[in-house]
């Protein structure tokens, strides 16, 4: 009998100390061995960008029946027809406007990754009050941006204008990317002021210093990391793994008679199970693509650029899932 889905907003504390831990030993890889980053950092990476990575996303035609056990929509083929009619229509409905509208479109990526990234880090509106879930939202997936691009700001604008240039838009202006680097730079600063003043008003001490430490560990990452190896860490082990020991709660995985830190094998175990059909046609299909595009994409930054315009097509259905779905019961109970 399958359990009802964990109402948890994100896993308890103690899970994201993986996070935590796996950040910062990357860091310090990084920081090592400078000139061989590509080995350092790369091989970890490559697998868990299949792990965890693509895998993160390989259990979402699970999210709405598992929200629903007891209307087993698994064993109903309207389900499914209606799953992937939605699923791949928005999906092409993204690759349309790589064709039609790139620029507008690399901006709605950006905008939509710093929403699906902020809102999986804020607390849940159980702990917090509706408005203080939004603003932490959008403060700290603005953060994930304008960090990189005011410490890093040549390396960040040419990530952006390399997609722009592989996708046939106009790249922008040195002086509108440091523009726009330096008004996001001043609302996230100002933001974060306005937030810790308000949990310090209300006593709330536990989330002001969980705050506080995952700030001091993303800094850490941002500014000491370049943003095309930062991105990838905080893409693989913040946010995909801690969307996966998410998902372990919503599809059924109980509390399990463990001491804190010895968990986290068993519950990726239960995760990849599930995962375990559409992550292997993922990559399956990610493999044709690559072998197909292959002389099409003369550098690394080609690579690179092919893997975001790849991750914002599916993007799109992902990230309504986890906000309309996942997040909705969150939504409907009031802050503690």
């Amino acid at each position: 009998m399958q359990r009802q889905p964990s109402s948890a907003a994100a896993p308890p504390w103690p899970a994201r100390y993986y996070s935590y831990a796996a950040v910062g030993l990357l860091i310090g890889l990084g920081r090592l061995a400078p000139a061989h980053a590509g080995l350092v950092l790369g091989v970890p990476l490559a697998v868990g960008m299949v792990v965890l990575g693509v895998a993160h996303g390989a259990c979402d035609q699970l999210i709405v029946p598992a929200a629903a056990p007891a209307a087993h929509p698994l064993r109903n083929w309207r389900y499914w027809v209606r799953f992937l009619a939605g699923y791949l229509g928005l999906a092409a409905v993204v690759g349309l406007g790589w064709w039609q509208w790139p620029g507008a479109t690399v901006a709605l990526f950006f905008l939509l990754t710093m929403w699906h990234w902020g809102s999986a880090d804020a607390p849940p509106p159980t702990l917090v009050p509706v408005a203080g879930w939004l603003s932490h939202s959008l403060l700290r997936g603005m953060l994930l941006f304008a960090v990189p691009a005011a410490w890093w700001p040549a390396e960040t604008a040419s990530i952006v204008n390399d997609l722009l240039h592989f996708t046939g838009a106009t790249p922008v202006p040195a002086h509108t990317f440091g523009t726009v680097a330096g008004w996001m730079g001043a609302a996230v600063a100002a933001g974060h002021v306005g937030l810790w003043l308000w949990y310090a008003r209300n006593r709330r001490w536990a989330l002001l210093s969980r705050e506080l430490v995952e700030l001091l560990v993303l800094a850490g990452l941002l500014l000491l990391l370049p943003p095309r190896w930062s991105v990838a860490v905080y893409f693989v082990f913040w946010h995909s793994l801690q969307h996966a020991l998410r998902l372990t709660g919503w599809l059924g995985y109980g509390p399990q008679e463990l001491p804190i830190g010895r968990t986290l094998l068993p519950q990726l175990g239960f995760f990849l199970r599930r995962a375990a059909p559409l992550l292997l046609v993922s990559c399956a299909a990610l493999l044709v693509l690559g072998r197909l595009l292959a002389s099409h994409l003369p550098d690394a930054a080609a690579w690179f650029s092919l893997a975001l315009v790849v991750a914002s097509i599916v993007t799109l259905p992902h990230a309504l899932l986890v906000t309309l779905v996942m997040d909705a019961p969150q939504r409907r109970r009031p802050a503690a």
